[in-house]
């Protein structure tokens, strides 16, 4: 009598399950590292000022220019991204790994996510780190965060170092974090929301 394969009693709710662990276990520990991120960002410049002052994140009588500026750096930066995806096969690459290491996520997650991410890293690496040690540091130590295995990781670093730079140069010149703020979390939800809401073909 011939080998009959064996039968799948693996269910396709439970194969969906086993398939979004790792995106899942993925997104709780991007959780942890932002929180653990942003909190040592407030203890740090608590440190060294003995507050965390307003002026740090904004002035009220300028907010308004400030989110301009932000959201003309995000567009830029999503612009640049967009040209790269079209010409350096190296940098679909990147999205392909990219939305496989994410899974698919809800729109609130990506929402929460975007914001939580670009707020704490803005507070450590820009709010805490370029007051304390100079806009080398934070621009590289950014950088180097973006980094994974392989060749196309190297092109999110490179990335990184250009978007870090960008808003290190509005830090600067603002005075303060809310322009950065913006165009980082700005930049995070346009990508998020096109790697983890489309279909892998739309890339």
């Amino acid at each position: 009598m011939a080998n009959e394969p064996e039968p799948d009693f693996e269910s396709e709710p439970e194969r969906e399950r086993i398939e979004s662990f790792e995106p899942q276990r993925l997104l709780r520990a991007a959780w942890v590292l932002y929180l653990a991120m942003a909190l040592t960002g407030v203890f740090w410049i608590g440190l060294r000022e003995g507050k965390i002052p307003l002026s740090l994140f904004c002035n009220p009588r300028e907010l308004p220019l400030d989110l301009g500026i932000g959201l003309g750096v995000a567009a830029a930066l999503v612009l640049l991204w967009a040209a790269a995806r079209r010409t350096v096969p190296l940098a679909r690459e990147l999205e392909e790994l990219l939305t496989e290491r994410l899974g698919r996520l809800g729109g609130d997650e990506v929402a929460a996510l975007a914001i939580l991410s670009g707020l704490a890293e803005e507070l450590l690496f820009r709010g805490a780190m370029q007051r304390a040690w100079g806009p080398g540091w934070s621009i590289g130590l950014f950088a180097a965060l973006h980094t994974g295995p392989g060749r196309a990781y190297r092109l999110w670093t490179l990335f990184a170092l250009i978007a870090g730079a960008a808003f290190s140069l509005l830090v600067a010149w603002r005075g303060n974090l809310a322009a950065a703020i913006v165009a980082h979390v700005a930049v995070n939800l346009y990508q998020l929301r096109r790697l983890t809401q489309r279909p892998a073909e739309s890339l």
